[in-house]
């Protein structure tokens, strides 16, 4: 998969292609349908297939306070969007020249001239330009004065309602994992790169793992029974937290790590946590005495829930 970021580095040769444009937060079964028509439709006429997203996600510049939780970082986003081999990732940097453009211009501009469009697949929900006033008719209508087809991916419902990022933040939120990965097809999971923290953990005997969450804020926040991968092929068990430790003052959000039965150094490594079961709400404690104690309670939860229900 060729990696294409910003619009400056859009070149000749990249014109001709299926595309498909979105934010894939998460890649959930609704993205992977659509993914999978753009494969089909790029084999049928033998040309590029291409995805196009944005960075930062739309609302995170238009609405930067109040833009929803990412299901997935763009790392994380690009190994999934992978899995269904694109022959190019178009990352182009949302800011205000896009936020500003109208939609008519994001047509001719950027899918004509710069892209050369053929064949646009599409989720129904899709809404572009300025004021986000260009839909799915007015791309139909561009299509056939430019000569690009459009079409369009109906959307995937569960248990009735619509399989969307919406939909798997508020699962997550309310502590529903199962029917998250359920809409996601897979399990839900946070990568990050290890760093150095307070190192508190270790002088109670829990030694973490903290990887902090920077731009992304997590939907979830509490404390889980976990599953971690980056050691090679090998996972662990563990316990973790997700939140702000209001106990000692956290201030950013973070992913707190104890890994059971691991006694190596894994500063500076890259896991993969995928989140198992929800045992509690993050609180704030009145000592740090207490918090450990809560802390011993949380990892005996952990292996006891393990000890029932992990296959």
């Amino acid at each position: 998969m060729e990696f294409i970021r910003g619009i400056c580095n859009i070149k000749l040769k990249h014109r001709g292609c299926v595309l498909t444009i979105g934010n894939f937060d998460g890649v959930h079964l609704g993205h992977q349908r659509v993914l999978s028509k753009l494969s089909k439709q790029a084999r049928i006429l033998n040309l590029p297939s291409v995805v196009m997203t944005f960075e930062p996600q739309p609302l995170e510049l238009l609405s930067r306070y109040q833009s929803p939780p990412r299901l997935t970082r763009f790392r994380d986003k690009f190994i999934q969007l992978g899995k269904f081999k694109p022959t190019r990732l178009l990352c182009l940097k949302f800011n205000n020249y896009f936020a500003n453009l109208s939609a008519d211009a994001f047509i001719s501009e950027l899918l004509v001239i710069k892209l050369g469009v053929k064949y646009l697949v599409l989720g129904d929900d899709f809404c572009f330009g300025r004021g986000r006033t260009g839909d799915f008719s007015l791309l139909k209508a561009a299509g056939d004065k430019y000569g690009f087809k459009v079409a369009g991916t109906k959307s995937l419902c569960f248990e009735g309602s619509r399989v969307s990022s919406t939909a798997i933040r508020n699962a997550l939120a309310n502590g529903r994992l199962a029917d998250a990965n359920r809409m996601l097809g897979r399990r839900y999971s946070i990568s990050g790169r290890v760093s150095h923290g307070k190192k508190l953990g270790r002088t109670i005997g829990y030694p973490t793992a903290n990887i902090p969450l920077k731009r992304c804020v997590s939907p979830l926040s509490g404390v889980y029974v976990v599953e971690a991968l980056g050691f090679g092929e090998q996972r662990f068990d563990g316990v973790a937290n997700i939140g702000q430790r209001p106990t000692v003052n956290g201030v950013n959000q973070q992913l707190e790590v104890h890994l059971f039965n691991f006694h190596s150094n894994f500063y500076g490594s890259q896991l993969e946590v995928f989140l198992l079961h929800k045992l509690r709400d993050e609180k704030k404690f009145e000592s740090f005495d207490l918090l450990k104690k809560q802390i011993k309670l949380d990892a005996e939860a952990a292996k006891l829930w393990l000890s029932q229900f992990k296959k």
